[in-house]
């Protein structure tokens, strides 16, 4: 397992945008040296976990919860075979483009050690927005990338540090649960009944999925 390329983006004007500023960072690019990776804040404050990172719609992406998303190469590689066309590393948006990891199949709360210190917690996935699927310039994304179920994964920063392409991954726990990102995204998108079962992820999912869960089993039970 290991580190492909880490993603960087800049503030870009696009017209796809519901950014009322019409700027986006998703749009994200390989670098070749280290990049200090930190907790950025909370959300609507703090931005990427990433130095140098654009992230330009605080109220709904970045801070501590998602401070970091990663996705599978070998994900956007099934994707380059559906669509037939190239995906670069960091078109979807993601910091961390993966090898021989599944991303969508890791635990919530799962850590991850990237490198000699970097240590990363898996906090929930990436729900598909409009700016997403005008960037991929592909009509119906959203449903068809909800329905395809594999998301990638926000990561929160528990040790700071410095990565970089090539870093070797280490999953360093697991916790003793069942709940993975792709059953967490299932259970926020196309079948709410599973948001009870999200609970026994507890405090590692993002607080705003395990508030969401909480609130459906007080109002429809298990």
């Amino acid at each position: 397992m290991r580190l492909l390329s880490v993603n960087l983006g800049s503030a870009r004007a696009v017209p796809y945008t519901d950014n009322p500023e019409g700027v986006t960072g998703i749009d994200k690019r390989p670098v070749a040296g280290p990049v200090r990776v930190a907790a950025p804040g909370p959300k609507g404050v703090g931005g990427s976990g990433l130095a140098g990172d654009a992230v330009c719609k605080r109220q709904h992406h970045g801070g501590d919860d998602q401070a970091v998303y990663a996705m599978a190469r070998e994900d956007l590689d099934g994707w380059e075979r559906e669509l037939a066309r190239p995906l670069a590393n960091g078109f979807f948006g993601e910091n961390l483009t993966t090898e021989g990891l599944d991303v969508s199949g890791a635990l919530i709360g799962e850590r991850w050690r990237i490198g000699d210190r970097v240590v990363l917690e898996v906090t929930c996935g990436r729900i598909p927005c409009g700016t997403f699927q005008g960037h991929m310039g592909e009509r119906g994304w959203v449903k068809r990338f909800t329905r395809k179920g594999a998301p990638g994964a926000y990561l929160r920063v528990i040790e700071p540090g410095e990565i970089r392409s090539g870093d070797p991954v280490e999953i360093v726990h697991r916790p003793a649960h069942d709940v993975t990102v792709a059953l967490q995204f299932r259970a926020v998108t196309t079948e709410r009944t599973l948001l009870p079962r999200l609970l026994a992820a507890g405090d590692a999912l993002h607080p705003e999925v395990l508030a969401d869960a909480r609130k459906y089993l007080e109002k429809y039970g298990t």
